[in-house]
Parts: structure tokens; sequence; C-alpha cells
């Protein structure tokens, strides 16, 4: 039936029928799998009883190979079931949501040469009711893309083995509910204004969801990108690029699967809170979620001895100038190059040890350890000087295992053992010596290993360098490696510098700056290469990182390619770093395999909401509001903090009944906790969001600045904009990221004169109460 000559009518009636014709098989297959799990589930159950049902048969040798043949066997029938079990699960989830909303789109194409067109519907997932039948295709088929890509016409799609052409007839949209279809969109465009409306019309919830059914053009270049080393995604608020990368990860999965898995994918996120955001979007699309933390819990799982700053310390810190200077420094890619340097010349002299203990006392001294690390010839790279100085400290471990057996703190250990302790210790070794002098020595042997194991331990894991005492040498040597008047520090702003880091390194501290510096160096000295097993890091909010993390990454990254996204218009903690941020990007990667995709159109907020947030940046015209209508945003000018307050209670009650998730965000800790504890008193209820490990909840939170990033809400207070907390430029980019996490309905609240980075902003944008 040629669809597009027939009334609406029948164009309904048909693509209802053939829903109903898919939901049937889906629900038939459905059918199989659960069988299926259920056959599994038996033969499991089985098998263990025959395993627990094999006697053990170890009077002869014959008899004790018969037993573990037969082991082995119902091992691998145990593992075969499993396997069967656990794959036929994976598709009944799958089926499952397939039921429900099987596909969203349909598209009629006909391929060069070919006698008549194909219709391919696009779903979550493939589905096909007999071998190379499809009924649905997933997402991420190649052919898929063609959906996402053009419009009506020839249009070309990539697949392994090259570029496809098709000339593409019909392109239609679907919204089904419960089996039923509500909406179908004709259009020629990638995705329907129509068919996105109706997706970001709807309200914020404490997950975020998938975006397959309205994909972008310029999302799908970010998702289906192959060919580059470093993909660069510079997006405004609420262009779809931390959605759009999770896609690239379901879709990278999907391509490369057999060689691909999720463990070998890293997503460094802004904190916490923002993993609890994101990690249902890809179980939704049927793949396991991949490695998921912050920077600081991959520098944490390090070094757990040292205390690395939290996001809310490192937000005070970084408002003081001095500090601000240092860090400038020791963030930059020229520092990275000198800790390069640095490190390299530690093959000469100038590396610190520490002694190695044993019963409280001096085992190896440091000046030993110093004299085997440079016996070696010169050119030893430092990995093998570690390696050669390990070799020359366990052989003389060993040595001094026979003289320490002659002690008399062993002769007394041996003398004080119980039988149950022999008996421990023979395990089961023949008993047979041939006088007690033979057993002494056994015994005593035993005791002495075990005695000594700590100071083995101490060997194998590098505690006889002392990289507390190398890191603080390094900041020491500092200005003979970079000329410290180009970040504008004296001597002495620097020396008072590496004291208060000192200072902080005796109490187990360590700054956001100087945890990458002190991973790099340890990594440098013990000559470590990197994890190399990891093929893609994905970094989110890209501009809060600087140059010397983002190359460590690099290295301890060395076969992953990057996906880097973010907002250069939000950079909380880098400030005017993240301008050059991009100019340092292109030195450590191949220009020829960068690629740089701007996302400018705002999809989050109202065309209101967007229009003045913008206004609040002074480069703001290059983000474009998309055409979704609400109300203009509010500020309002109160008297005093009391009065402050009740303007939140009253717009508060206004939004609760027009939104789902209404967030308060405040500049630090302190102001969220004050208003918090007034509404408290005031009987109003909010949930007050104090760590980054605290769960989103649904209903009104307070959360801090710093804590909001990436997250979206249908409307947004923002708490006491004033011009002491917002006074200049420097908080340009915190006030536009916190005013743009607001999805329906913005209002800004000031205790006191307003701040004047409003003064940008045409009256008409906003209502001033």
């Amino acid at each position: 039936m040629e669809v597009a000559s027939v009334t609406e009518q029948s164009v309904r009636e048909f693509e209802q029928k053939h829903l109903d014709h898919v939901i049937s098989e889906i629900k038939t297959a459905k059918d199989k799998a659960e069988k299926k799990i259920q056959t599994a589930r038996h033969d499991i159950r089985g098998i263990n009883k025959q395993i627990d049902d094999i006697h053990l048969n170890t009077t002869t040798y014959s008899g004790m190979m018969d037993t573990a043949m037969s082991f082995r066997a119902q091992q691998q029938m145990l593992d075969e079931r499993q396997n069967s079990w656990q794959h036929a699960a994976d598709r009944l989830s799958t089926l499952k949501r397939l039921e429900k909303k099987p596909y969203f789109a349909r598209i009629d194409f006909q391929e060069k040469g070919a006698a008549k067109p194909e219709t391919v519907y696009i779903g979550l997932a493939s589905f096909s009711d007999r071998p190379d039948h499809f009924l649905v295709y997933d997402w991420r088929a190649p052919i898929s893309s063609v959906y996402y890509e053009g419009k009506l016409g020839e249009v070309s799609y990539e697949t392994p083995v090259g570029t496809q052409k098709v000339n593409m007839t019909l392109k239609r949209q679907f919204q089904i509910e419960d089996g039923t279809i509500v909406t179908i969109f004709d259009t020629d465009e990638q995705v329907g204004d129509q068919m996105l409306l109706e997706a970001l019309g709807t309200h914020s919830s404490t997950k975020m969801k998938s975006i397959v059914t309205t994909i972008q053009r310029t999302q799908n270049e970010i998702i289906r990108d192959t060919k580059d080393d470093l993909l660069f995604v510079q997006g405004a608020a609420g262009s779809g690029k931390t959605a759009a990368v999770l896609q690239r990860v379901a879709w990278l999965l999907y391509r490369y699967r057999g060689n691909l898995s999720s463990s070998q994918v890293v997503l460094f996120s802004p904190n916490q809170l923002f993993n609890d955001y994101i990690d249902q979007v890809l179980p939704e699309l049927g793949e396991h979620n991949m490695v998921q933390m912050t920077y600081y819990q991959f520098a944490n799982r390090r070094v757990p001895r040292l205390h690395v700053e939290t996001l809310a310390q490192r937000f005070e810190s970084s408002q003081d100038p001095a500090v601000k200077k240092a860090v400038q420094l020791t963030t930059s890619l020229a520092y990275f190059k000198a800790t390069g340097r640095y490190a390299k010349h530690l093959g000469k002299a100038n590396m610190r040890f520490r002694n190695l203990m044993f019963h409280g006392k001096i085992f190896i001294s440091k000046e030993k350890i110093k004299e085997i690390y440079y016996s070696f010839n010169s050119n030893y790279n430092l990995g093998n000087r570690l390696d050669g100085t390990k070799e020359a400290l366990i052989k003389y471990l060993n040595h001094r295992v026979s003289v320490e057996m002659r002690s008399k703190w062993a002769e007394e250990a041996v003398q004080n053992l119980s039988k149950e302790q022999i008996d421990d210790m023979m395990g089961n070794q023949p008993r047979e010596f041939a006088d007690d002098n033979q057993q002494f020595k056994f015994l005593a042997r035993q005791i002495v290993m075990k005695a000594l194991t700590p100071v083995k331990r101490a060997i194998d894991h590098n505690l006889w360098l002392n990289i507390n005492a190398q890191f603080i040498h390094l900041l020491r040597a500092t200005p003979k490696l970079v000329e410290l008047g180009q970040f504008g520090i004296t001597e002495a702003e620097w020396t008072n510098y590496v004291e208060q880091t000192k200072d902080q390194l005796r109490q187990g501290k360590i700054s956001a700056s100087g945890i990458t510096i002190y991973l790099y160096l340890y990594d440098l000295m013990t000559g470590k290469k990197g994890q190399r097993d990891i093929r893609y890091v994905f970094i989110d909010e890209v501009q809060d990182y600087d140059a010397y993390q983002l190359a460590y990454l690099k290295f301890r990254f060395p076969h992953a390619r990057f996906t880097l996204l973010g907002d250069l218009n939000q950079a909380i903690f880098t400030h005017e770093n993240s301008r050059s941020l991009l100019r340092q990007l292109s030195t450590m990667f191949d220009s020829e395999k960068t690629k740089i995709v701007q996302l400018t159109k705002s999809y989050r907020s109202t065309k209101q909401i967007t229009d003045f947030t913008k206004h609040l940046l002074t480069n703001g015209e290059a983000i474009e509001a998309f055409e979704r209508q609400g109300d203009l945003p509010t500020v309002i000018e109160d008297s005093d903090y009391a009065q402050g307050v009740t303007s939140v209670i009253k717009t508060l009650k206004k939004y609760q009944q027009a939104h789902d998730a209404v967030a308060i965000i405040g500049k630090t800790l302190e102001d969220c906790e004050k208003l918090f504890t007034e509404l408290k008193r005031q009987n109003v209820k909010t949930t007050l969001v104090r760590t980054e490990n605290q769960r989103l909840v649904d209903g009104v939170i307070i959360v801090p600045s710093y804590l909001a990033k990436g997250l979206e809400f249908d409307a947004v207070i923002a708490w006491n904009v004033n011009a002491n907390e917002y006074p200049d430029d420097s908080e340009r980019q915190l006030l536009y990221t916190i005013a743009s996490r607001a999805m329906h309905a913005l209002t800004m609240i000031s205790v006191g004169q307003v701040t004047p980075l409003i003064d940008g902003i045409p009256k008409d944008l906003y209502l001033l109460n």
C-alpha cells in the first residue's frame, strides 16, 4: 500500500494495525524468553544437585582424576546454563521495554538499483520475528542514522563497509502510549519541532531521560564519530551535550560489541549528585553502565591516606588572590612539562627515600637505599632503576631471614609455640625431621618470614620512596623550572605557598590542584605507563578542568580516545583559564584527529529564560533559544532578609502548584544552610543538599551553586543575587550557570541592591518586582 497517497484516517488505521502485529510478535518472543529462563533455572538447580552428589574419591590418584573430571564437566554445563539464563534475562528486559513502545519512527527509502522502496521502523532496540527479518531496527544501526541526519531526498550514511546512498521518500514520527498510536507526524526535518516540543514540555525528574527520539543532526554527529582522537563538544547550557554523549557511549558499545565492553569506558562527571542523576540513561538503552566517577574520586582512590579538598573547600579557596596566581602556575601545561623535566633529573640526583623499619628499628637505612638506587648505570630510566633497587632490597631481605633465624627473639618465639600453632605451621608438610635442630630451623624460618612480611610489602609497594618529601622538593625547585614572573608571582609569594602546602600535607590534606601533580610525579618516579585497557574517556564540564589535569589524564589513559564536553561560559573554578583551554588542548592532540562541535541551540529552557540568561554573558549572542514559550523571568529586590525569605515562600507556593522539581540555588553552602534553617522555622518543607554524595529527591531542594552543575529543574529560585554576593565580572559565569538550570520558570531574589550583572539585560526580558 502506498501510504503517502491515502487519507490521514487510513494512514492511522494502517499504522495501528502494523503496531498491533509488532506488539503481538514481541509478546510471543517474550513468552519464549520466559520459558527459556525457567528451563535454565531448572537445569541450574539440577546441575548444582549433581555437583553436591559427586563423592570425593581421594583413595587413589586415578580416583582423584575421575572426581576432578566430573567436577569440570558439571562446572562447564553450569557455566553454559548460566550464560543462557543471563542472555534470556537480558532479552526479556529488552522485550518488556519494546512492548510498551516498540518504535518511534519510520523511514521509507530506495537504494540505488533496487526494484522497490524499503520501509524501516526505528526503536530503542532491534527486534526480528525470524532470522534477518527485522520488524524494528535499533536506533544505533547504520541505516537509522538516515532518520537523524537528513531531509527527504538523497541521503548518505556510514556503514562498516563504507558510505551508502539512498533516496528517502518518507520520514514519519510516532508517539505511542500503551500500544496505541497517539500522534503521527510526517516531516522532512531531522526531528520535527512538534515532537521536540512534546518531549521538552514535560516535567523534570530526579533522573535524566534518554533523548533517542529527539536526537538532532549535530548531536548525531557527536554520537557517531569514530575518526577522531579528540572530540571537543562546546555546548550552551541545556543544549543536550551530556545527553548526546551518553547516547554516544551506548552507540559505541553497540557499534564495537564483542570488542568493547562498558568497563573500558570511563566518564568523569562534575559531582556524585550528577552521577546519580544520569545513572538510568544507559540501562534504559539496554546497556550496562560504564565506569562513572568524579576526578577527585579517581585521585582519592589512589591515595586514600590523603584527604583531597572537597568541592565546597575548593569553591572557597578559589577566592584568595595569592593562591589564585599559584594555582594558575601549577595547573598550566608548562608546569606539566616542567614536572616531566624534573623527574628525568631524578635519575641523576635528588630522589628522596625513607628508612625501612622492622620491630621499631631501622632495617635498611635510606642512605643504603640511595646508594643502591644510584649504583646502576646512568642510562637506566626511572622505571628500570626502581625495579633494580627492588630486586636488590628483596635479595637483602632474603639474606636477613637466615640472620634473624639465629636471633634471640626468634628463638624465644619458637619456644613459646603451642602444639596447635606448631600443627598449623606444619600444615601438610612431612613431619620427619633428622633432629630437633632441623625442626627448630623449619619453625624459626616460618616465624621470621611471617614477621618480615610487612617489610616485604613495604618493598613491593615502594614505601621506601618518600613521595611527600619529593613533592615538596619539586615545589621548592619550581623557580628553577618555571619563570615565576610570567605568572605574576614573587619569590616570597611562592615560598609562602610552598610552606602552606607543606603544612597541609603534614595534616594529611592536599589541594585539588596539588593532587594531580602528586600523582603524576609518583607515576614518573615509579615508571608507571598508565591504564592501557581503557579505550574511551569522557569528561563532562571540562571547563572546570585545567590543562595539567587533562594532560595527566591523557598520560594515564594512553590508548584512549577522548570526548570532552562543556560550556566555556560556565567555568566556576577556572574562570579565565577556560578560555585558553582549547588553545592548550590543541598542542596535546593531533590536529588532524581533533574535531570541535558547537551546540548553540538551548533546548532546556523556554525562549524567555534562554533570552534572559544569555544576556548575563558578554558573548551570549552565540546561544539560540528553542521556540518553546513560557513566562518572563522575575527579579525581586527586597530591603531586608526577612522580606527576602517571605518572597521565597510566596514564589515556592506558586511554583509548587505548577511544577514537580523546584530548586532554590544559593551561592555557598553557608547561604543555603541559613535559608534552610529559616524556612524550617516557618514550617516550609525543603531538602538541603549539603554534599555531592546525597541523593536527589522529589520536592523542593536547596542546593549550593557548585553542586547544581549539569542538573535541571522545572523551576528555579536563584537566592540572594545581590551586589555583595555577585559584585562584578568574576561572578558572571557562576550566575549564568545558576540561572540556566531552569526549564520552565525562573525567579531571582535579592536582599538589598540587585547584582549589577543584570544591568546589561534588556528591561523587556524580565519583570522587576
